[in-house]
């Protein structure tokens, strides 16, 4: 199954091309790590323009809502937008009409509801991967693996631990759980069906990921499923010791095991050092007698 309009398909990137780098969710303090993570992109031969501004905010948002989706969607054509740093605001965007351009777009965490909608609309290029503000401290094989995806659409397998053997293949799509969660019943949400599905999330009690993925099987999406990779997962450092009486991985495995599916656990995806670059929509492969996930071009 092709979830991704065969007309939005990419070229890989060419030096000389234009990245712009934009904050739609929480402000920005600091410019640091951005600065640091651009010139990684512009060692690669691509021409970048920032267009953070440091300490603008309305509330807890980088902006107000109108000045946030006019940077989104700017008039301008770059050949990648990525994102300054994640938290809360991207998916309020969402309430308006999305006009997509084709193009490469990078993030995770908050930025999931971004990289969802525009795979639900049929585009190709979206890649769950590093924040520019992160993309520095990223170890030489994430950075290598974002590169080769953007240059050449390939990159190596990556080595998980299997719960349940099998292979399993269909596209690939990967999310924050927290983020995915709240857009399950919008026009957002790609189709799940005979998918690859990738989650990952930080900072949550393992009862509210047992909430969020009661959820989703009660809307009957995890069922429908080809297989199931999950990255890294992180309890909430102020959890008590006497509320935690299941762990995280006891979750997991009660809520996804009985759907006798493959399962491909602790991959290298999400909030860690070392956030592996996964493209969205495009065919993917869960090896678990091998414990690979592999990935074809759209």
């Amino acid at each position: 199954m092709n979830i991704i309009n065969p007309e939005t398909t990419l070229k890989p990137l060419k030096q000389g091309d234009k990245v712009i780098t934009i904050a739609i969710s929480s402000p920005v303090n600091s410019q640091n790590k951005i600065i640091e993570g651009l010139e990684i992109f512009k060692s690669w031969g691509l021409t970048c323009k920032n267009k953070v501004i440091t300490g603008r905010h309305w509330g807890y948002l980088s902006g107000e809502d109108t000045l946030r989706y006019s940077e989104l969607h700017s008039e301008e054509s770059y050949s990648l937008i990525t994102f300054a740093r994640g938290g809360w605001g991207a998916a309020r965007l969402l309430e308006r009409h999305q006009p997509w351009k084709a193009g490469w777009i990078l993030g995770y965490s908050d930025i999931s509801s971004v990289l969802l909608s525009r795979l639900a609309a049929g585009f190709d290029g979206g890649i769950h991967g590093p924040l520019v503000s992160s993309l520095s401290q990223e170890p030489r094989w994430s950075k290598d693996r974002l590169k080769s995806i953007l240059f050449k659409k390939s990159a190596p397998d990556l080595y998980g631990e299997p719960w349940i053997e099998g292979i399993a293949k269909g596209p690939l799509i990967v999310s924050n759980l927290t983020v995915a969660t709240h857009l399950l019943g919008s026009r957002h949400m790609p189709n799940l069906t005979g998918a690859i599905l990738v989650l990952e999330d930080v900072g949550e009690a393992p009862y509210r990921l047992d909430r969020m993925l009661t959820q989703w099987r009660l809307n009957g999406l995890l069922q429908n499923l080809a297989g199931i990779g999950l990255g890294k997962f992180s309890a909430h450092e102020e959890q008590e010791d006497h509320e935690q009486i299941f762990t995280i991985k006891e979750i997991l495995q009660d809520r996804c095991m009985d759907l006798n599916i493959p399962i491909l656990a602790n991959l290298p995806v999400g909030h860690c050092h070392g956030n592996a670059a996964l493209p969205l929509g495009w065919g993917a492969t869960i090896d678990c007698y091998k414990g690979s996930l592999s990935i074809q071009p759209s």
